[in-house]
């Protein structure tokens, strides 16, 4: 059952009839669209859904070799998710005694009036030692697979009010990353 279809609104009807096929009536239909039988323990909402994902797939083209990559990096759990910051963004590290604020901007990263293309830039002028800027401000562990919010040490978050002491461990010197964004 190989359609394939380029007209836009053609797709769109063919979803619109998936949406009304009852459990059965979509099971029959995976089979026909992926050759084999649907797993068991998908819902209507997920047959239906991944039915349609498979429709517009062969209408318009799937996904680049890139998104590819990423997702099976996912789903054998060996890529990190890239994290975003959004301009705004404000990153708050204490380091031996003092305050260092770093405000994400749509150019790269504001540290004491001067703008840096990363945050690993940031952090060797802090320390003066190669530092992963990530890692620095607890946007990762160690090993990079996770964010400051798996860590059990103190954070602060910085907003338009100001910032606000998280409670926390012992470890005073290091302030992982909360982000308050300012969109």
């Amino acid at each position: 059952m190989r359609q394939c279809w380029t007209d836009p609104a053609a797709v769109e009807a063919e979803i619109a009839r998936i949406r009304l096929l009852g459990i059965d009536a979509l099971r029959r239909r995976w089979r026909a669209v992926f050759g084999r039988t649907p797993p068991a323990g998908l819902s209507k909402d997920l047959l239906g859904r991944m039915i349609a994902f498979r429709l517009q797939e062969r209408a318009f083209g799937g996904l680049d070799r890139e998104s590819l990559s990423l997702l099976d990096g996912f789903a054998r759990h060996t890529v990190s998710p890239r994290r975003r910051l959004k301009p705004g963004t404000v990153l708050v590290r204490d380091y031996q005694g003092q305050r260092h604020t770093v405000t994400v901007t749509p150019d790269g990263f504001d540290w004491q009036g001067t703008t840096y293309a990363s945050l690993s830039a940031i952090a060797r002028a802090i320390t003066g030692t190669a530092w992963s800027g990530p890692r620095f401000f607890a946007l990762a562990r160690p090993n990079g697979t996770s964010s400051a919010r798996d860590h059990n040490k103190k954070s602060v978050r910085v907003g338009h009010a100001g910032s606000q002491p998280a409670t926390g461990s012992n470890h005073a010197s290091l302030l992982p990353l909360q982000t308050a964004s300012h969109a």
